[in-house]
């Protein structure tokens, strides 16, 4: 079993910045892909970005590309995602994830509200 917890979300202004933090306990989550989806009101979960077991392979949805960084810390069992010239349309609750199929997560975390003020 793998928990996760989700920590650095809040509110910023459009074009800040934020790092969100995913530490996982249970199994190590070098095991596993990791991600990270999110869910505005009235909207369905949509997938950010993930990372691969290697911590070199990332992929990302357009709407963050160039903007958005994940990354991982197998020694520590954290994934993060570096977060830059945020819009309005970024806010939302972001979840952080794990499975053999990272678009379909087999874990979840809380998730983390982050919100951006125009």
């Amino acid at each position: 079993q793998v928990q996760l917890v989700e920590s650095g979300g809040g509110l910023v202004q459009a074009g800040g910045s934020l790092r969100l933090s995913c530490a996982g306990s249970g199994r190590t989550l070098n095991r596993y892909p990791m991600g990270w989806f999110r869910q505005a009101p009235g909207n369905d979960r949509e997938f950010v970005a993930s990372v691969m077991l290697n911590g070199i392979s990332t992929y990302y949805a357009d709407s963050v590309k160039g903007r958005f960084t994940i990354s991982r810390d197998n020694a520590k069992n954290t994934v993060y995602l570096n977060m830059n010239s945020l819009k309005p349309e970024d806010t939302a609750i972001y979840f952080c994830a794990a499975g053999k199929v990272i678009l379909t997560p087999d874990y979840w975390g809380q998730g983390t509200q982050v919100t951006v003020s125009s």
